[in-house]
């Protein structure tokens, strides 16, 4: 299981903010001052969506002079990739095509 419990992982990603911010910060580290700029957010609405991220453990922050500089934690998205991997490895294999001849003609 992953560190973090995945419900709050996905409940962080749920959020289009924060999905778009892990879609940046998947290029590699970047600057509040450039994730302000792309999500043409206020600061204190970054600093929200940055501490959900956070809490959840899918991303971190290094201080640099007055800008934070984030990236993603690596090992969390790992864990959570093989917690999805283990669940879907125990769902059983079905057939689920339907013939939608057959469906209407149940009807």
């Amino acid at each position: 299981m992953v560190k973090c419990p995945a419900n709050e992982i996905f409940k962080a990603l749920s959020d289009p903010n924060r999905l778009k911010i892990v879609e940046i910060l998947a290029d590699g580290e970047t600057c509040a001052c450039k994730l302000l700029e792309e999500l043409s957010v206020s600061q204190p609405t970054l600093s929200h969506h940055m501490g959900i991220l956070q809490r959840a453990g899918i991303v971190v922050g290094r201080k640099n002079g007055q800008w934070v500089h984030y990236s993603i934690e690596k090992k969390t998205v790992t864990e959570l990739i093989e917690y999805l991997i283990s669940l879907s490895e125990k769902i059983p294999e079905q057939d689920v095509r339907v013939d939608i001849a057959d469906d209407k003609s149940s009807e």
